[in-house]
């Protein structure tokens, strides 16, 4: 007599009726997220979180003295990105980044900078949480991209000498 082993059947959830296809091929159910998704986005930007980075983004950007160090900053960045092509066998390397430091910790100084940071890591904080709690309603397993380090950075790429560590602003 031969042993015969059955195979259960794999389950896949079905999904929940909706309206059916639109002319785009989107379903209704995936149109009705991009809406909560927008009007939770509208939530954000009223937010005291937001209110208070746009607020920190507009004194940053009326304050002369910090407009002045932040130029600074970026040429020294750029002087320094110019030699690093060549590496730390650039003659002026060693002078480059020095000087690239202590822009960075003027930069650091200056009350109207160090405000807008904080309030930049706050509203990157908030978007994350956000994020997180969405991608954990769906499954504890799904990977939501976050620098803690900072959100906030250069974008140079890891180019500067602040490693997107949050301490850039060209």
């Amino acid at each position: 007599m031969a042993h015969v082993t059955e195979t259960p059947e794999l389950t896949v959830p079905s999904l929940p009726e909706s309206g059916g296809a639109r002319v785009d091929g989107t379903d209704t159910d995936t149109v009705a997220l991009w809406t909560m998704a927008a009007d939770l986005g509208e939530m954000i930007k009223r937010s005291v979180c937001v209110r208070e980075y746009l607020l920190r983004k507009e004194e940053l950007r009326r304050d002369e003295e910090a407009q002045a160090v932040i130029r600074e900053f970026v040429r020294a960045k750029e002087k320094f990105e110019e030699c690093e092509r060549f590496g730390r066998f650039h003659p002026d390397y060693r002078e480059a980044l020095d000087r690239v430091q202590a822009w960075e910790r003027k930069l650091n100084e200056v009350q109207t900078i160090r405000k807008y940071k904080a309030a930049e890591e706050a509203l990157g904080r908030l978007l994350y949480e956000v994020s997180l709690t969405l991608a954990r309603a769906v499954s504890d397993t799904v990977k939501v991209p976050y620098d803690d380090a900072a959100p906030a950075g250069c974008g140079a790429g890891g180019r500067c000498t602040c490693a997107g560590a949050g301490d850039c602003y060209g």
